[in-house]
């Protein structure tokens, strides 16, 4: 397969979820700049060995910089190296948060009240993410109010054993994994008594899961892309709204934003693929704004343009 047409399932984490948990511990024993001396090397040795993760940096930013002007110049090799960097900082984020290390003061939110007061009501929904910034801080501030539960779907072995090892740091995490290989009549079940519950589903919006045979395309970044259909499918099959959720970097800390795509989303007979092309451009258009605040902060280190999915 070619390494740009790779499918990012497909790339081996097991390495680098050894990696990050030998690096917590330097930053447990000495701190975060001992973390930064280790970590540079490291982030360097893997842009100078890894050309496909070269490539997908490097792409990523071009088009963030002809769309946006967010970085304010044309990217260079430093402005990889940096987009490498600030993902290593943030995995050890992920894992201070997990073991309640993290300092909540540093945390801001958008859009968090109106969520929060749907929330309360005991309704359930839809919650689509990407690969933006430190999503674990949302799940550590979830778990500090006990009404709020996130189910997460996820689609294979590496986000489980990374869960995994957060569920080490925090024993008493309650967060709730399942993963599919594919959504079937049982999965469909489990999901619609959970939102009967009034509690949340959390997927992905910007990876194909391995078992997906359908994407819409959508611009994203001045040029067209494939984007998964699921989130659109699952909010309209178990009629709940569908939110935004999304984290980036600001100032010493970060910004946890809130957002309602849709109330209810509607998939028209005969229209649906036009429907779904919608709500990913929606999506894709939230995401792009975020990226527009915090260019370096989108983690998705493969070639996101060029996937090769069937498309409807």
């Amino acid at each position: 397969m070619n390494k740009q047409n790779q499918h990012w399932a497909d790339i081996g984490e097991n390495t680098f979820i050894t990696g990050i948990w030998l690096l917590f511990h330097v930053h447990r024993l000495a701190g975060r700049w001992p973390f930064r001396l280790c970590i540079y090397p490291v982030v360097t040795l893997q842009w100078l060995t890894r050309p496909s993760l070269r490539y997908a940096s490097m792409q990523y930013l071009q088009r963030l910089e002809a769309a946006t002007g967010a970085l304010g110049h044309t990217p260079s090799i430093r402005d990889s190296l940096k987009h490498l960097a600030l993902f290593a900082e943030t995995m050890l984020d992920k894992l201070l948060a997990a073991s309640g290390k993290y300092r909540f003061d540093q945390i801001k939110t958008e859009g968090r009240e109106a969520f929060y007061a749907v929330a309360e009501q005991g309704l359930g929904g839809i919650i689509v993410t990407a690969h933006l910034g430190c999503l674990e801080l949302c799940r550590a501030m979830a778990a500090q109010r006990s009404k709020i539960r996130l189910n997460i779907l996820v689609h294979t072995r590496h986000a489980v054993q990374f869960n995994q090892l957060l569920k080490r740091l925090n024993p008493d995490n309650d967060l709730q994994l399942i993963e599919v290989t594919e959504v079937g009549p049982a999965t469909a079940v489990l999901l619609q008594s959970k939102i009967a519950a009034g509690e949340y589903i959390v997927i992905a919006g910007d990876r194909i899961p391995v078992f997906a045979s359908q994407t819409v395309q959508a611009d994203f970044l001045g040029h067209s892309a494939p984007f998964p259909v699921g989130p659109y499918i699952l909010a309209n099959l178990l009629k709940c709204p569908l939110y935004l959720l999304g984290c980036i970097h600001e100032g010493r800390g970060y910004r946890i934003h809130f957002e309602t795509l849709a109330d209810k989303v509607v998939l028209p007979r005969g229209q649906r693929a036009i429907a779904m092309a919608g709500y990913a451009q929606q999506y894709a258009d939230a995401l792009t704004i975020l990226l527009k605040r915090s260019p370096y902060d989108w983690f998705n280190f493969f070639a996101f343009w060029d996937q090769s999915h069937a498309s409807q």
